[in-house]
């Protein structure tokens, strides 16, 4: 029986566990990020992977940080064969890289090398791209950038926002990392380099990157929205006031006002002028101090004042 300890945190990884167990590989621990505050009223929440393990009967390991940490110490302590990764959200130390026999891979929720580091899903969506898929990979100190063992591709649909991306990667990192496992312990497994040539990194969400550009082009900002959906959601102000915009579409519209400007308003929805002589039709929104709503809530409630020829910034 392979001796595995597992490491991830958000709800992608979850079923990932939970397929390490029902297929009978030996789950020593769970390695995941702290619980955190979430939500207005800052409740302390456990991440998915440790609510997973706990269902699973797991013992959970929480450091806030790795290196040099007593955690990282009790992890090597328990000898191992292999660390298998999935959206941690941490960089392994050198000696915990070195301990397993087998080494440490992660699955990764891209087709490297293209969008190594932490919000691949995101950033392929917000690029336009019309695949995406999983890798499972080597890990080594570098970000991302360890020798390749398996991959598998699927599209991205226009409809398709980050939530809906995660869920299907998730499922197809699932059943890649079980077809890949095998070779892994068996030592039978490919190891391709990584193209240096064609990396491309896809960062942490920064705040700069959630706001709303309108005098770019309204398929640019459709991208942005659903690929900010339904975290951390991209935003924009309106009279000082800042704005959350949940789901939108690209629309035709006759007008050549300023990005920005508020073209036309229907009972269910409005439309914000974009660059090239595009628009944007809100359907859903996030006034500041409530709670999201669709845009006919908005325009009957809060946003009943809203007017042809406001301005969005």
């Amino acid at each position: 029986m392979t001796n595995i300890v597992f490491m991830g945190t958000p709800a992608f990884s979850a079923p990932i566990l939970r397929m390490l167990v029902e297929e009978g590989y030996n789950v020593l621990a769970v390695v995941t990020q702290p619980d955190r505050p979430v939500g207005r009223k800052k409740v302390l929440t456990a991440p998915p992977v440790k609510e997973e393990a706990v269902k699973l009967g797991l013992p959970v390991i929480q450091p806030i940080k790795l290196k040099g940490s007593p955690e990282l110490d009790e992890i090597i302590a328990l000898a191992p064969d292999l660390i298998v990764t999935a959206a941690f959200g941490q960089l392994l130390p050198k000696e915990l890289l070195d301990a397993p026999a087998l080494g440490c891979i992660n699955v990764h929720a891209s087709l490297l090398p293209a969008y190594r580091g932490g919000a691949p899903i995101h950033q392929a969506i917000i690029d336009g791209q019309d695949k995406t898929g999983v890798t499972i990979m080597y890990m080594e100190e570098k970000l991302d950038a360890g020798d390749i063992i398996s991959q598998s591709e699927i599209p991205i649909a226009h409809s398709d926002d980050t939530g809906l991306l995660f869920d299907k990667l998730s499922k197809v990192g699932l059943d890649l990392l079980k077809e890949t496992l095998p070779s892994i312990i068996s030592k039978t497994n490919n190891r391709v380099k990584q193209d240096e040539s064609q990396v491309t990194f896809a960062r942490n969400i920064s705040r700069e990157q959630e706001r709303i550009d309108w005098n770019k082009s309204a398929l640019n900002i459709h991208n942005q929205i659903r690929g900010l959906h339904p975290w951390p959601v991209a935003y924009t102000t309106l009279a000082g006031q800042t704005v959350k915009v949940w789901q939108a579409d690209t629309i035709q519209v006759k007008s050549k006002e300023l990005p920005g400007t508020v073209v036309k308003i229907e009972s269910d929805y409005f439309v914000v002028q974009t660059g090239l002589e595009e628009a944007i039709r809100i359907n859903e929104l996030q006034p500041a101090g409530k709670k999201k709503m669709s845009a006919e809530d908005y325009l009957r409630g809060v946003g009943s004042k809203l007017r042809i020829g406001d301005t969005f910034e």
